[in-house]
């Protein structure tokens, strides 16, 4: 997901989304683990956004 698309979300909805991200990792990790995983770039993909909205929401705080 792009930073442009996220800035256009609410505070609510970047949570929301990072929370269903973060689970999403968490299962791709354990999928890893069982050697099931298919495309192990999606972990990466997935990493980067988590870490893009974490950052969004950091920014959105501080601005007030």
């Amino acid at each position: 997901m792009k930073i442009t698309e996220l800035r256009e979300l609410t505070n609510d909805e970047i949570a929301q989304k990072l929370h269903d991200s973060q689970e999403e990792l968490f299962n791709l990790r354990f999928q890893k683990s069982m050697n099931r995983l298919e495309n192990a770039n999606k972990i990466k993909d997935i990493k980067k956004d988590v870490a893009r909205m974490k950052t969004l929401l950091k920014e959105k705080e501080l601005r007030g």
